[in-house]
């Protein structure tokens, strides 16, 4: 018995609007929500090189700072954080000399400040050739 002869049958929808919805409340709850972590220090690996020794060589200062905060140009000592002293010593060591190299042996416990304060005095004796000296290991 079929009651329904006339009336055909309606296939069921599935209604996506709503899901949608869903998943956008969803979605942004979860990007409101997410904490993103942030690196306090970096961690980093210096690189290691090997180069070749200069052939000729050329004018050297040598300049040696302390874990203190030291410095000696040569043999000369001088005061920690001495810039002015620095600056008069650099500029007579490299009075007549041609294409000077500034060669900077800063202790591994050394103060940022004291090299920034080596490469600034050299900077303003205008000695531009500035290189760092490492031991190898």
């Amino acid at each position: 018995m079929n009651f329904r002869r006339g009336r055909s049958r309606e296939e069921p929808e599935i209604n996506f609007i709503p899901l949608i919805d869903v998943l956008l409340v969803i979605l942004i709850f979860l990007m409101v929500t997410t904490t993103y972590s942030k690196f306090a220090e970096l961690k980093i690996n210096l690189p290691a090189a090997q180069g070749e020794q200069a052939k000729t060589k050329s004018s050297e200062i040598t300049v040696a700072v302390s874990a203190n905060g030291e410095m000696a140009v040569g043999e000369a000592k001088l005061a920690a954080g001495d810039k002015a002293a620095l600056l008069n010593k650099l500029k007579d060591e490299a009075a007549g000399k041609s294409d000077v190299i500034v060669i900077v042996n800063a202790d591994a416990k050394a103060t940022h400040q004291s090299v920034v304060t080596v490469m600034e005095a050299a900077r303003e004796a205008g000695l531009n050739q500035l290189t760092f000296a490492t031991r190898t290991q």
